[in-house]
């Protein structure tokens, strides 16, 4: 049970704000904070007013029920009633408790994804290519902006890697669980005996870092500057405009040399830098909150294995959760993908309301 305390607290705070914004008088940088909250509570404070109420209808229905100088047709109305009460009071509990857990305050952010290939040489790079290709579709599809930070092509047309920013709503909150080792088994083209092939590619997505979030000491940092090299150790350019910036405490370095201007990859490297420092301290905290618990659903570690393309029976496979969709085709379009992370959020807060 949810302490009543709790709930009254939510109809209350609901009430103060439709009251303050009503009034006009809240100071307007805070106006849009409010309304935020305010929506936010809307959306519950319904389910809020019939969970504190259950007590008391509960009560009326089984007084009906023992009440003796009623007849059996008023008695089977109330059982009926009162079954259905208690169905949705679970129901509300339930919606509350989740409305209750802690926000995760990087759901509301925009997003860095980082593909990289990894085992299976050419077919690996071809395949983190695909991935790439099924992430700019889904953020079509959502009317998100990708904007191509790097990226290195392979000499068969696929991807090294690739990093870019995702901008949106809620971008982390919906593509957090893409973390991990994604495997594909595939017949290469390469292969002349027809013989599948297993290859894999890394996804990292991290939620992108504002200077507000996290402030770098300018003296933790080494700049090195240097000539960008093109394939076949060609020069880009003729001026030292590549940049690599290293994070002394940590030892974290990036590199980027895309942009002709020095200052530009400075600027590109300083965000992708500043997103890696904000979720290692993300991984950190997280690792002391559940130092007892493993969640199935995973911290995004880039070597945990979460998901398997198979072509040849068009399925693909989530481990944590054990879902099979056999869309294979539809989910590289962009089209199931919703599907296998509405299941996966499902199951995320369902290991969530268990350690309450």
């Amino acid at each position: 049970m949810i302490p009543q305390k709790t709930i009254e607290e939510l109809i209350n705070k609901h009430s103060i704000l439709e009251k303050d914004l009503s009034s006009g008088k809240i100071d307007k940088k805070f106006f849009a904070e409010k309304s935020k909250e305010y929506s936010d509570l809307n959306e519950i404070v319904k389910d809020a007013k019939k969970y504190i109420s259950f007590e008391k209808e509960k009560l009326e229905l089984e007084k009906i029920l023992n009440d003796k100088t009623i007849d059996d047709e008023l008695k089977k109305m109330a059982e009926i009633e009162l079954n259905d009460l208690k169905e949705q009071f679970k129901k509300n509990e339930k919606k509350l408790k989740l409305f209750l857990l802690p926000k995760d305050e990087a759901d509301k952010k925009n997003a860095i994804i980082e593909i990289r290939a990894g085992t299976g040489g050419l077919e690996a790079s071809l395949f983190a290519g695909d991935l790439f290709k099924m992430y700019e579709k889904v953020s079509n599809k959502k009317k998100w902006s990708l904007e191509m930070i790097s990226i290195s092509k392979s000499e068969a047309g696929g991807l090294k890697e690739v990093i870019a920013s995702i901008k949106g709503t809620n971008i982390y909150s919906t593509l957090k669980y893409e973390s991990g080792v994604h495997r594909v088994q595939r017949v290469p083209d390469t292969e002349t005996q027809g013989r599948v092939h297993t290859s894999a590619a890394t996804v990292a997505v991290l939620p992108e870092a504002e200077e507000i979030d996290l402030k770098i000491n300018e003296a933790d940092l080494r700049i090195d500057v240097f000539r960008a090299g093109g394939p076949g150790g060609q020069s880009v350019n003729t001026t030292d405009s590549a940049v690599r910036i290293t994070h002394i405490p940590t030892g974290l370095s990036v590199s980027q040399q895309d942009e002709k201007s020095q200052h530009k990859n400075k600027s590109k490297g300083m965000k992708i830098l500043r997103s890696r420092l904000y979720e290692l301290e993300r991984s950190r905290i997280e690792k002391e909150r559940s130092k007892d618990r493993k969640s199935k659903i995973g911290t995004g570690d880039r070597s945990e294995r979460i998901r398997t393309y198979n072509f040849p029976q068009g399925r693909v496979t989530d481990h944590r959760i054990n879902l099979t969709l056999h869309k294979l085709e539809e989910f590289l379009e962009g089209e199931a993908f919703d599907e296998m992370i509405e299941s996966l959020t499902l199951q995320a807060q369902e290991e969530s309301l268990s350690n309450l």
